[in-house]
């Protein structure tokens, strides 16, 4: 599991994450929606005291050439992209690409995995950048049903998961068939990222 710490606007930020040592630190940008946007010269302040060894994340909506380039020209490593934005400028980048699209999209995630630019994936909730953790319960998954999910992202499979949690194949089989109806998913590899990606909030 590789963790980002995300939202960094002043020096205090980057002074805790110099200490802590995340994988990744985000900064939003050429979003003023967002109370989280730094403009282009504190990105470039804020980048000079970051430790070298933390990867840095441009966090941006929907993205035009010109800011591309000039994310790429401040020193950043990945450009995690959300909203709207060409398969060809994904391509044309000069950094991978992180692409971001919401958890009830989940039928876009063959397309961005054609893309040969795109070098992981973040998942919105409901609200996107909200930081509220995901409710399950909104999707009518039981206790159970999250605990066999669970399971399916660890990687076991339907004999191993009956063992683990004392039913049969077939209840277990039956949670799951639940499981992605209830998510509108297609197999259990899309209910392992969904699941993942929900709990972690991480590539």
């Amino acid at each position: 599991m590789k963790i980002k710490m995300c939202g960094i606007t002043t020096p205090a930020d980057v002074a805790a994450v110099n200490e802590v040592r995340p994988d990744y630190i985000g900064m939003v940008m050429y979003f003023p929606k967002s109370k989280r946007n730094v403009s282009v010269e504190t990105a470039r302040r804020l980048l000079e005291e970051l430790r070298k060894d933390v990867k840095k994340v441009a966090v941006v909506v929907s993205p035009d050439a010109e800011q591309i380039a000039e994310i790429g020209e401040l020193g950043f490593d990945v450009i995690q992209i959300h909203g709207q934005t060409s398969d060809e400028l994904i391509e044309s980048a000069h950094l991978p690409v992180w692409k971001a699209f919401n958890v009830k999209d989940m039928d876009m995630y063959p397309h961005y995995q054609s893309l040969s630019n795109v070098a992981g994936y973040v998942f919105d909730a409901g609200e996107p950048g909200s930081g509220k953790t995901f409710d399950w319960n909104s999707y009518g998954i039981g206790e159970r049903e999250l605990e066999i999910t669970a399971l399916v992202a660890e990687g076991l499979s339907n004999k191993e998961i009956s063992e683990k949690v004392c039913l049969s194949e077939g209840t277990v089989r039956n949670y799951i068939s639940n499981v992605l109806e209830k998510l509108e998913l297609r197999d259990r590899t899309q209910l392992a990222v969904y699941y993942l990606q929900r709990s972690k909030k991480m590539r």
